[in-house]
């Protein structure tokens, strides 16, 4: 299942639901939806978090870390790993399977058990999958209106003036 086809509407509601619950029963800082290339489907910060490192970044990262665990697993005759934990002296990351295309990904302080995340993680992931495999709303479909083609050259004038008047 691609999650980021079924990632939207009454869908995206309610896994924002669950991740936010998974923020407060877990005392997390932060919960990501990242697909297996890296992208970053979706993130929720806990109202007293700090900000994360740049998304895109944290999302490649961690997407290649798990695909190289993925690999080592194999090496030692397994499909591979479900869960992933990186432990600092400050954080932790905990990334559990969603499905065979993304990952769940649960940031957290030291302080914080990891048991009680791992529970939580697991437990929110099966709630994802169901949410998810449940939907059958079509994703939006992209409008163009008849305004396209003057919205586009707007938007190019406000960010490249040079660009626009070159095309003239």
């Amino acid at each position: 299942m691609d999650v980021s086809d079924r990632l939207h509407g009454q869908a995206l509601l309610a896994v924002e639901a669950q991740l936010g619950e998974l923020l407060a029963k877990g005392r997390a800082r932060h919960a990501l939806i990242i697909d297996l290339r890296g992208f970053v489907l979706l993130h929720i910060r806990a109202p007293n978090a700090a900000e994360p490192p740049p998304l895109d970044s944290l999302g490649s990262l961690i997407a290649s870390n798990f695909s190289a665990t993925t690999a080592l697993a194999k090496l030692f005759g397994e499909d591979g790993f479900r869960e992933l934990t990186q432990q600092g002296k400050d954080v932790v990351t905990y990334t559990e399977e969603l499905g065979d295309a993304a990952l769940l990904v649960s940031v957290f302080a030291t302080s914080k058990p990891l048991g009680r995340i791992k529970y939580l993680s697991k437990k929110t992931a099966e709630a994802l999958l169901k949410v998810l495999s449940e939907n059958t709303e079509a994703p939006p479909a992209l409008a163009l209106d008849g305004n396209w083609e003057s919205d586009n050259d707007d938007l190019l004038e406000a960010l490249l003036p040079s660009a626009q008047n070159d095309l003239k």
